[in-house]
């Protein structure tokens, strides 16, 4: 019919539509091939910061026995996965209670500065797993302050702690490279003993306190005799002096006697109630009858 038939400008802009709809077609498919093209070059990459080190994780051929270090590297996406692994010094507190050579208990906390050993992490990864430290550090903590604690006495744990922190860290060290866990610093943070040895510390303290005080009292007892002994002995030969003097020379007796007087006479001429008077009879010189 000849409605039907399409004029020219219809025909015109369905052509356009069909233009249209072809280059957004396009437009889409390029899209999706470049979104997966990212998403894949995405995948293929990872990075390993500062203070990391990477393992290799092969659906085929297992963990890799190299670690990786710092940067940007390359993998193929699904066949292999990296699994990251911390290779810094971190602190790590170990706290034991355990007995003493003469059987006291006491709580003992230890601080550690623990990092892994960069060539055997594949090893820590396949036998340990990434959280290798909170497996490994707790048990040999408490196994090495029990073996060390119980060749010691408490006094001993006191008076020679830089002796058995130093024994500690030897045997911890040592215990340590087995897992191939490197550790930096190993130190005796705190040392708390039972409250029955410490109040057996404070009565011991107590009794040589008072045993110190009583020593100190007897001493000076002994030097007090001493010198009221000195003193005596002094004066036995003082006076035998004088006796020897008085015997040889009688004139000295004289002497002693005028030097008494006259100080009684100047310390009886400051008085001033008292008057003098000369010996004899001197009263308006009358003649006696």
């Amino acid at each position: 019919r000849i409605d039907e038939v399409e004029t020219p400008q219809e025909q015109l802009a369905q052509i356009e539509r069909m233009a249209t709809s072809a280059i957004l077609n396009n437009v889409a498919r390029g899209a999706i091939v470049l979104g997966a093209g990212v998403s894949a070059f995405q995948s293929s990459i990872y990075n390993v910061d500062a203070g990391y080190r990477a393992i290799i994780f092969d659906r085929i051929f297992g963990v890799s026995q190299t670690s990786i270090g710092e940067g940007t590297h390359f993998l193929l996406p699904w066949f292999q996965t990296p699994v990251i692994m911390d290779c810094r010094t971190r602190p790590r507190n170990i706290s034991s209670s355990t007995g003493t050579k003469d059987l006291q208990v006491i709580n003992i906390n230890l601080r550690v500065l623990s990092r892994p050993d960069k060539e055997h992490l594949s090893y820590l990864y396949s036998t340990l797993g990434v959280d290798y430290d909170d497996r490994v550090l707790p048990s040999i903590g408490n196994e090495v302050l029990k073996a060390v604690v119980a060749q010691y006495n408490a006094e001993q744990l006191i008076t020679q702690r830089e002796e058995v922190s130093a024994a500690v860290r030897k045997a911890l060290v040592a215990r340590a490279q087995e897992f191939h866990i490197v550790l930096e610093d190993v130190a005796i943070t705190d040392l708390r003993f039972g409250t029955e040895f410490t109040a057996a510390i404070e009565q011991k303290q107590v009794a040589q306190q008072e045993s110190e005080r009583a020593r100190f009292i007897v001493q000076k007892v002994e030097q007090e005799k001493l010198a009221a002994v000195i003193r005596a002995e002094g004066e036995a030969l003082a006076a035998k002096m004088v006796s020897d003097a008085m015997a040889k020379s009688p004139a000295l007796v004289e002497l002693r006697r005028i030097e008494a007087a006259r100080e009684i006479a100047e310390t009886l001429s400051k008085a001033r109630n008292i008057t003098y008077l000369p010996s004899g009879n001197t009263l308006l010189n009358l003649p006696a009858q």
